[in-house]
């Protein structure tokens, strides 16, 4: 098969220079920008105004997009996009201990995805401002999942827009998806959820762990620990300390959910759940009530990280140092539009980085 027909293939213009960095034609942007947003190839009228050489001004350009973020194929932005920032791909391939959880099954598995993309679609959607994925107070459910968070009157398959009367449960860190996806397969991970805390939302990866680290000691010895007691002696080793006191308090304000996300007040043999901490900057919260309003209030470092997960979705390989005032850019133009999903996604596709390739 001729391979043009399978690959995007984007060429270096004539008389090009070895290694110069040069517009892509309008053509190529409009494949660009269609597998960005849709998945997909352009539709006839992105040809259509691809061909006619028009696609480059930007008025022409916004038009499009607010036309292509219109049509129902952008879904496929959302289902694509998030599923490699909130890791929930993953949630495919989990397999929680039946022992545990004997409550999950497949059905529950499906569900649980399904929320946070029509979560986030509905932000989408709106074009609402992307910070607002903290403090979202309604998510979608379906009888099975509600009957799984403990709320009334919902029946049949279908997923609905459900208003949710409980602040535990508003926005990302309140979606049982991701909270399965960050535990282990019979226990909850507050390292785990804490790492994702500082990666997907705050953009500050913790050091990465030394050599020959001992695992958390599961024996008879431990069995009726709490979590947090367990953690604090695998922390009474100095070389685990200096990550687990950035990762820890984070995910231990999340241990009121079990390993599936289910909501729980004792652990144990009935010990209360203990989900308060603080930041090393002193900073004191508790509960998932209590970090999302601190992480809100650090809702700029979301956003950042965010919009650098989109530009490297868009752009199908990862930021580079020097492409870092480009990201700031985007920030700046976005920040005057409170961060909507337009305002970003514009920003991305005008970017250099977008429209420009370097020569072979």
């Amino acid at each position: 098969v001729a391979p043009d027909c399978i690959f995007r293939a984007e060429y270096d213009p004539a008389g090009a220079k070895p290694a110069s960095v040069n517009r892509i034609t309008d053509v190529e942007l409009a494949s660009r920008l269609s597998f960005f947003l849709w998945s997909s190839i352009p539709d006839d009228e992105l040809l259509a105004v691809a061909e006619s050489g028009k696609l480059s001004d930007k008025s022409v350009m916004a038009a499009q997009v607010q036309r292509m973020l219109k049509d129902e194929r952008s879904s496929e932005l959302v289902k694509n996009f998030i599923g490699q920032y909130l890791y929930l791909r993953n949630i495919e391939r989990i397999l929680p201990d039946s022992g545990s959880f004997p409550t999950f099954d497949e059905n529950l598995r499906q569900a649980l995805g399904k929320e946070t993309e029509l979560l986030v679609e509905s932000t989408l959607r709106e074009d609402r401002s992307v910070a607002d994925l903290f403090k979202t107070d309604y998510t979608f459910l379906n009888q099975r999942l509600a009957e799984h968070y403990g709320i009334q009157g919902i029946y049949g398959n279908e997923f609905r827009r459900v208003a949710l009367t409980d602040p535990r449960r508003h926005g990302l860190l309140g979606q049982a998806s991701i909270l399965t996806v960050t535990s282990y397969p019979n226990r909850t991970a507050p390292t785990i959820r804490g790492k994702w805390v500082l990666l997907q939302i705050l953009g500050t990866p913790p050091p990465p762990p030394p050599p020959n680290v001992p695992s958390l000691k599961d024996d008879a010895t431990t069995k009726n620990l709490t979590m947090r007691e367990r953690m604090e002696l695998h922390r009474s080793n100095p070389t685990c300390a200096a990550c687990h006191r950035l990762m820890d308090p984070l995910g231990f304000a999340l241990e009121n959910f079990d390993g599936i996300g289910q909501w729980r007040d004792t652990i144990g043999l009935g010990s209360a759940v203990d989900a308060s901490g603080v930041l090393p900057d002193g900073t004191m919260f508790d509960g998932p009530a209590g970090l999302r309003d601190v992480l809100f209030s650090k809702r700029d470092m979301f956003v950042e990280t965010f919009t650098e997960g989109l530009l490297t979705y868009a752009l199908g390989r990862g930021v580079e140092e020097y492409e870092r005032p480009v990201l700031r850019q985007i920030m700046r133009e976005a920040a005057s539009d409170d961060y909507r999903w337009s305002s970003i996604i514009l920003g991305i596709i005008n970017s250099a980085p977008f429209q420009m390739r370097r020569s072979e």
